[in-house]
C-alpha cells in the first residue's frame, strides 16, 4: 500500500485539509482574522460566532467539502486490491485532511479542530452512519442550543452507530470511529469545562424579533 502514488494521494488531501477557508474568507470579505476573536479557532462555529451566517455557511460546506473529497481522492490509486485496502486508503486520505486543517500549511499551522472537515470524511467513508451522526446532532442542538455538546455527544454515537446497528467487522473502520470520538472529546475539553461551570456559550437558533414598543423607544432616543 506504501507507493510513490498514495505518498502523493497522501500529500494531496492533507494540501486539500489546509485549506483555511475560515482565515480566507475572513481576511479577503472582512478584513479579520477570526482566531483572534471568539475561541481563536479557524473553524465554522467560530466564524459564524464571529462573523455570522453569510460567512458561516460557506465555510461549513468548503470544510465539509474538504474531507469528503479527500476521501474521493482513494479512487485515483492503481495499487489497490480488495474492499478493506480500499477502506483503509480511504480512513488514512482522511485523516490526513484532517490533520490539514488542524494543522494548516497555509495559515501557520494554526487551525481548527475539524468538526466539520470530519463530517466530510465520514460522509464519504459510512454515509449511512454520517446521516444518524447529523439527526443526533441535530436534536441536541435543538434541545440544548450548545454546538460543542451537540458535536460531542454525535461524535460519541458514531462509533456505537457503526458497530452495533451497522454490524461493521472491518477493524480499521471500528478503529477509526472510535477514536473520532475520542479525538472530539479531547478537543473540547475547554467546551467540558464550560459546560460543567454553565459559562459555555449557546447558539442562537431562533432570532427574537424586537417588540414595537421597543423599537418606537429607540427611534425617540436617536432622533
Amino acid at each position: 500500500m506504501i507507493n510513490y502514488s498514495n505518498i502523493l494521494l497522501l500529500l494531496g488531501a492533507y494540501l486539500i485539509g489546509s485549506i483555511p477557508t475560515a482565515v480566507w474568507i475572513g481576511r479577503y470579505f472582512y478584513k479579520i482574522d477570526v482566531r483572534e476573536y471568539g475561541s481563536g479557532n479557524a473553524g465554522a462555529t467560530n466564524t459564524f460566532r464571529v462573523l455570522g451566517k453569510k460567512a458561516g455557511i460557506p465555510v461549513l460546506l468548503i470544510d465539509v467539502l474538504k474531507g469528503f473529497s479527500a476521501v474521493c481522492l482513494a479512487r485515483f490509486s492503481p495499487y489497490i486490491s480488495g474492499s478493506n485496502q480500499f477502506i483503509n486508503l480511504e480512513l488514512v486520505l482522511g485523516i490526513a485532511s484532517l490533520v490539514g486543517h488542524i494543522f494548516p500549511l497555509f495559515a501557520s499551522f494554526r487551525g481548527g479542530k475539524g468538526i466539520a472537515t470530519l463530517l466530510g470524511i465520514i460522509l464519504a467513508v459510512h454515509p449511512y452512519a454520517a446521516f444518524i451522526s447529523i439527526a443526533i446532532f441535530i436534536a441536541v442542538l435543538l434541545i440544548s442550543s450548545y454546538v460543542s455538546l451537540s458535536s460531542m455527544v454525535s461524535a460519541v454515537a458514531f462509533p456505537i452507530v457503526v458497530i452495533f446497528i451497522f454490524k461493521t467487522t472491518v477493524p480499521s473502520l471500528i478503529i477509526f470511529s472510535i477514536l473520532i470520538a475520542i479525538m472530539v472529546l479531547i478537543t473540547h475539553q475547554k467546551n467540558i469545562e464550560r459546560l460543567l461551570r454553565r459559562e459555555e456559550s449557546k447558539a442562537k437558533l431562533i432570532k427574537k424579533k424586537k417588540k414595537k414598543e421597543e423599537i418606537v423607544e429607540v427611534e425617540i432616543e436617536t432622533k
